[in-house]
């Protein structure tokens, strides 16, 4: 015959129910917690963000200053000695691109797949000299070099004096007794297409940064 649960029965059945949800109940999160997980997530959004919108500047930037370098101010670093005591080498110098270009300015010029740097001394349509000891003249006049420390006739084969062909510079290195230049025909006058740009500022080494003249 089945028997009815006593109350001391009931009451423990009761008392098992309820220990089963208090566990619950104390895990769940409270409002402080609840708001230290959104200030989190929040943050981790945030950071994220910034992040992201930092990398796509400076990508941004970098492909600016790339584009900059290569179509407008060309930097290059010098090699050998034919423009010392203006440049030496491994200097680096910055240059501007154009065709506007006056005797005395030093440019950089493309040559069987290498970029050479020379001082410009005459333009097209000029009368080129150059004495035995290495001055230099132009229509005539002589040059005031003060960039050039020993003056030298240098590698010359062309023959003197000579006119500048048309939509072609003249230039020589301020170190004339090793420079190969236009005074040889291995060089030649420099055609305008050819013309990297202007060198205008020594940028490395520190020491030396400043305006090339």
């Amino acid at each position: 015959m089945d028997q009815l649960p006593t109350q001391e029965q009931l009451t423990r059945s009761k008392g098992h129910a309820k220990s089963n949800i208090a566990p619950d109940a104390a895990n769940a999160p409270t409002g402080d917690q609840l708001e230290q997980e959104q200030r989190r997530i929040r943050y981790r959004r945030n950071f994220f963000r910034v992040l992201r919108n930092t990398v796509y500047t400076l990508i941004t930037v970098s492909a600016a200053a790339v584009l900059v370098a290569v179509l407008l101010l060309p930097v290059l670093r010098i090699y050998g000695t034919s423009m010392t005591p203006t440049l030496e080498e491994n200097d680096v110098v910055l240059s501007v691109k154009g065709s506007d270009f006056e005797p005395g300015d030093v440019i950089a010029f493309y040559y069987n797949n290498k970029i050479l740097v020379k001082r410009v001394i005459a333009l097209s349509g000029d009368w080129v000299d150059v004495r035995e000891d290495g001055t230099v003249t132009v229509n005539g006049e002589v040059l005031d070099e003060p960039y050039v420390k020993n003056k030298a006739f240098g590698e010359c084969d062309i023959e003197l004096p000579y006119q500048v062909p048309e939509d072609r510079v003249f230039v020589m290195g301020d170190h004339r007794d090793v420079s190969v230049d236009s005074r040889s025909t291995t060089i030649g006058c420099i055609a305008e297409e050819q013309i990297v740009g202007k060198i205008v500022f020594r940028v490395w080494p520190f020491a030396g940064f400043g305006k090339v003249e």
